[in-house]
């Protein structure tokens, strides 16, 4: 442990290094399925992911990657200053950037931003508030969007809940011409690359890293808390594709069970990270 708002672990010549911008537990309404009492029927989930009253656990997180050649912010979470609907989110005042100086990373020493997907709470400190404009939180780095991401989420612009992201997080960095556009497999450097895991968003990813024989892998969004491991089809609302959802999560908890990968739930609460283990006839986090 770096600090009470950070986690570090170490995958090879990799280490990735949690900064929180924030983790409550409550009800998580976008899985409706999530009632306490369902969630109080999976101990496994206390102390880390839920509470005894079956309230579950949820972080907003980014994750550092700093390989041999890169320095790597996965997914940028909610951001200051920035109006949104969700009063919870509206116009923020947290400690993210001091967090991530203290932890050793001045933003100006990020060379790369990489979104999973295009959602308020993965893009909102692609920028900050500078004398009244946007400007890139991180001017040195380039930004990774995924290019049928951008196109799905370019489209919903005229739905007032995307528009309030793209206007301020997102298009700036178009603008400032520091964004490239990525496949869904793009590989990032030697040891990091992206897998295809469409269903939350249509081109979302998940963020592979290897090193040394250590492996690892940054969900996203194809689940949001490690209830769904045990339920894979419990339902999102937030997802865009149901059926594409459930069947990615079914799939890749299955591969990454029996690869024994180090898990990183992009909302997992603290440790935030585990292994997906098999446990009478459905998955657990071990941590």
């Amino acid at each position: 442990m770096t600090s009470q708002r950070s986690n570090r672990w170490q995958i090879g010549d990799v280490s990735i290094t949690r900064i929180i911008e924030g983790e409550r537990a409550g009800p998580l309404f976008l899985l409706p399925d999530a009632t306490p009492e369902n969630i109080l029927t999976m101990p496994w989930l206390q102390p880390h992911f839920a509470d005894s009253q079956g309230n579950c656990i949820i972080s907003i997180h980014a994750l550092v990657v700093e390989t041999p050649t890169k320095r790597i912010i996965v997914d940028t979470c909610l951001g200051n200053d920035k109006a949104r609907t969700f009063p919870e989110w509206n116009n923020l005042q947290t400690r993210f950037l001091a967090d991530l100086e203290a932890n050793g990373y001045a933003r100006e020493s990020i060379d790369t931003v990489l979104c999973t997907h295009l959602h308020t709470d993965h893009v909102g400190w692609n920028t900050m508030l500078v004398d009244g404009a946007w400007a890139a939180t991180f001017p040195n780095a380039e930004y990774l969007f995924g290019e049928e991401e951008w196109h799905y989420t370019e489209a919903q612009s005229g739905n007032p809940m995307y528009a309030e992201f793209i206007v301020d997080s997102i298009k700036p960095i178009i603008d400032a011409g520091l964004t490239r556009f990525v496949s869904t497999s793009e590989r990032i450097c030697d040891e990091v690359w992206l897998e295809p895991t469409p269903g939350h968003t249509p081109g979302h990813v998940s963020v592979r890293i290897e090193s040394q024989g250590d492996k690892a892998v940054i969900s996203g969004d194809f689940l949001h808390h490690p209830c769904q491991m045990q339920h894979p089809r419990w339902e999102c609302l937030a997802d865009w594709h149901r059926e594409t959802a459930e069947a990615t999560r079914e799939s890749k908890l299955a591969q990454y069970a029996d690869e024994g990968v180090l898990f990183f739930g992009t909302h997992f609460a603290t440790p935030s990270a585990g292994r997906i283990v098999r446990r009478d006839g459905h998955f657990i986090l071990q941590v």
